[in-house]
This record gives structure tokens, C-alpha cells and sequence, in this order.
């Protein structure tokens, strides 16, 4: 986080009774009542499950004491949030293992394009509807986060993301975000030229080459192969339609930086942000990252050319990160306590900006940052689409056969072959339920 952004509450504020982080616990809210209760308060455990967002820990926990602060006041209310912070790998396991087994938290992060349909399905969702919380949402990403006109879900993370770019090492040279692969290949050659690393590779993270499907799938569903996502779910569709989307993938993986499997997220932003690569196939919801690496780093946003018709250059829109309601929990208006708050008409900017994320309530006012701006443009061209609906398995799966087809230990048709049985099994998982 920058240095200048200001911390929403300082933990001495709770004294002793405040303790944040994984495994740990800090008090929060608690059962909800019309009045501020007398007498001893009401105590009140409420389990936190934030899948992959460990590099916020520091913005959460400080947001999650003030909202204790808060309910201590207002509702005499003591509460205790236990906050777990599991990596990507393993986040959405872990959590599917505890949702079927009952060890259900009672607020849980989940990916709002990929995994809501499939929560809901389950019935592991609260709806979210009447909490005044949901007329705040922009109408846009609001529809991201309902199913069957119910709000779901508190969507956190907004984005409008491609690929990221180092702005001074594009000025210096003269480059501009390519608008075709033919393009693309050209400021790679110039990048060459003037020995700078075209493209950071970090592939410690199966999750990271991941990233190339959803922006190949996006692109290209989006221009020439429109029917393809459908296709696919009908089982009369194949990887070897999209063949081509090996081209980017090859591009960047034939230029990029060393010691591939050593670099995951974490060093691959140190190393982006020290300007070792021009390019990063990865998205803004890095910037807390870069900019703790260096605070002074200048990067833009771009979508990624899949070939040579410009049509298929888009920016991908989404919004991944987002907060449920267990429907199994036990401390419901405890956990609507704490969603409500999150998206709270003051607090709620401060806690957004601080994580360098969107705006997505009409009543947050801060200015977006660059980088935000610089995908707008894009989006507001008409050239972006919505992140495609993806099953997690073949998300999943897609990380771990590109992380060895850049190691040659897997072909592009073993990798075609390996994801469109993923996707077919997942079909049949699905059509069980």
C-alpha cells in the first residue's frame, strides 16, 4: 500500500481485546439489535474466510477492528473475527471441504463470475437483497453479483484488466499498446533490441499462467468464435477450435524472464515494479503489490492480443474477489453486520482506495487511479467484454498444463486434450447436481 494512504484505524485503538490475523482473532460484530443493548455485552464469534487475499491482511484486519469498535458502541455487541487466509492454490478447496463437511464460515471470499453460480446452486449463498448494502451497488457490477434477481454477494475486487505494461519503458521507447499479435511480436523485437525483457514470468503459482485462458477464451468468444463457451458446455466444442490462442502464449513464454518456476506473485510484482520486463500477462489487482515494491512505479493497462484481427483485442471485465453470507452460518445478523459496513458510505472509500481497488457503490467518491483510467478507455470504446463463465476445474486445470507445457513436458494437443476433458467432466459433474 502506499505510504500515504492513511490507516482506517489504528489496532492499539482496541487495546488488548484486539488481535488480527490468520488463526488468530479480533473482535468484531455481533448479533444485530434495534438499540444499543445495556448491561454485559453480548459476545459473539465470527469466522472470516479470505481465500488468496493474504496481501491485504494488513487493510482487513485494521477495517475489521473498526467495525468491532463500531458494534461495541452502537449495539453492545463484542465480537471476535477469526480470519483465515489460505493461498490461491488450495483457497477454493479448503473451502468447498468445509461448506460440505459444516465447518462453515460464517462470511467467505469467492470468485463472483466463476464461483457464484455454482455456490448458489449448492445452496451455500444468503440472499443479500433486502440489506442496504445492495441499492448502493452500480447497476453494472451489481449484476455480477446476483443470480435469480437475489444479491449474493458484497463484490469487492472490480476489474477492467489485460495485461500490465512498465509506462516509462514504453515512453522511452516509443511503444504503444499493440492492437494485434503481428503488433505485438513487433515491440517484443524492440524491446529485444534494446536488451529489456519483454515479459515477466512467474509460473510458481499455477493460478498465474492460468490467466492466459480467460483472456484468450474472452477474446476470442467475443469475435470469431462467439459460440464457443456454449460449445463447450454442450460437449460438441474443442480446444483445437481455439488452437491459435498458443500463439500469444508461445510469444510470451519465447520471451520472458528467468528462473520461471521460482517466481511467483509476490517477487514476480518486486521484479515488475524494478522494471526487469516491460510487460506482465497478470492484472491490476496487483498494484498493492508494485507499489509496496515501489511506490513510485508507473504501469498501465492493455488487452492482450490473441492474433491479427483487432476485434479480439479487449479488456476483459469482471469482478473476482466478492464477500458471501454463509446460508449455514450461525451469526447471520452478525455477518450482515459486517457487509453492510463494508461498503459503509464513509469508511467504506478509505478501505477501497487503501486496497487499490474500483469504486463499486454509488456513493464512493474517490478518484480511481491511473491504471483504472487507462482500461476505462477501452471499456469505453465498446472493446472489453465480460469475463467469460469459465467452469473452475478447467480454470484450475488450465494453470497446471500450460505450467508444463512451458516446461515441454505437455504438447499444445495434450493441452487441448487434457482441458477438453476437464471441461467435459465438469459438464457431468454439473448436469448430476
Amino acid at each position: 500500500m502506499k505510504k500515504a494512504f492513511v490507516m482506517i484505524v489504528a489496532m492499539a485503538l482496541l487495546g488488548s481485546t484486539v488481535a488480527c490475523s490468520s488463526g488468530q482473532s479480533t473482535p468484531s460484530a455481533g448479533e444485530s439489535s434495534n438499540s444499543k443493548s445495556e448491561g454485559a455485552a453480548k459476545k459473539v464469534e465470527l469466522k472470516v474466510f479470505l481465500g488468496g487475499l493474504d496481501r491485504f491482511r494488513d487493510q482487513f484486519e485494521k477495517y475489521f477492528a473498526e467495525f468491532a469498535k463500531k458494534e461495541k458502541k452502537e449495539k453492545n455487541i463484542e465480537v471476535t473475527i477469526n480470519t483465515e487466509y489460505p493461498g490461491s492454490d488450495n483457497s477454493t478447496q479448503i473451502l468447498k471441504t468445509r461448506l460440505a463437511t459444516g465447518d462453515v464460515p460464517d462470511i467467505f471470499s469467492l470468485h463472483a463470475v466463476n464461483d457464484i453460480p455454482d455456490y448458489y446452486k449448492a445452496g451455500y449463498l444468503d440472499d443479500l437483497t433486502k440489506q442496504p448494502l445492495s441499492p448502493k451497488l452500480i447497476d453494472g457490477i451489481k449484476s455480477l453479483v446476483t443470480i435469480d434477481n437475489k444479491v449474493v454477494a458484497v463484490p469487492m475486487e472490480s476489474l477492467a484488466w489485460g495485461y500490465l505494461y512498465n509506462k516509462k519503458i514504453f515512453k522511452d521507447l516509443g511503444i504503444k499498446p499493440p492492437s494485434t499479435l503481428t503488433e505485438m511480436k513487433a515491440v517484443v523485437q524492440k524491446l529485444n533490441d534494446n536488451k529489456i525483457k519483454p515479459f515477466m514470468l512467474s509460473y510458481k503459482e499455477s493460478w498465474i499462467p492460468q490467466l492466459f485462458l480467460p483472456l484468450a477464451i474472452g477474446g476470442l468468444g467475443n469475435s470469431s468464435h462467439k459460440d464457443f463457451v456454449d460449445k463447450m458446455n454442450k460437449n460438441q466444442g474443442s480446444f483445437a477450435d481455439v488452437k491459435e490462442m498458443f500463439g500469444i502464449i508461445d510469444l510470451v513464454n519465447s520471451n520472458g524472464t528467468d528462473r520461471v518456476f521460482e517466481v511467483g506473485n509476490d517477487d514476480g510484482a518486486a521484479d515488475f515494479a524494478a522494471g526487469k520486463a516491460a510487460m506482465w500477462v497478470q492484472g491490476p489487482w496487483d498494484a498493492d503489490s508494485l507499489l509496496k515494491a515501489n511506490d513510485k512505479f508507473e504501469f498501465g493497462v492493455a488487452p492482450l492480443p490473441i492474433n491479427d484481427d483487432p476485434a479480439a483485442t479487449l479488456i476483459n471485465v469482471s469482478v473476482s474477489t466478492s464477500l458471501a453470507m454463509a446460508s449455514q452460518g450461525k451469526n447471520k445478523e452478525v455477518s450482515a453486520d459486517l457487509l453492510n459496513f463494508i461498503l459503509d458510505d464513509q469508511a467504506s472509500n478509505d478501505l477501497y482506495q487503501g486496497l487499490k481497488f474500483n469504486p463499486v457503490s454509488k456513493n464512493h467518491t474517490f478518484k480511481p487511479y491511473p491504471w483504472v483510467e487507462d482500461a476505462s478507455v477501452f471499456v469505453n470504446k465498446g472493446q472489453s467484454y465480460k469475463d467469460p463463465q469459465i467452469p473452475a476445474a478447467v480454470k484450475d486445470e488450465s494453470g497446471k498444463a500450460l505450467q508444463a507445457y512451458f516446461n515441454k513436458k505437455m504438447s499444445a494437443d495434450d493441452v487441448i486434450k487434457d482441458l477438453d476433458k476437464t471441461w467435459k467432466d465438469a459438464n457431468a459433474i454439473a448436469n448430476k447436481k
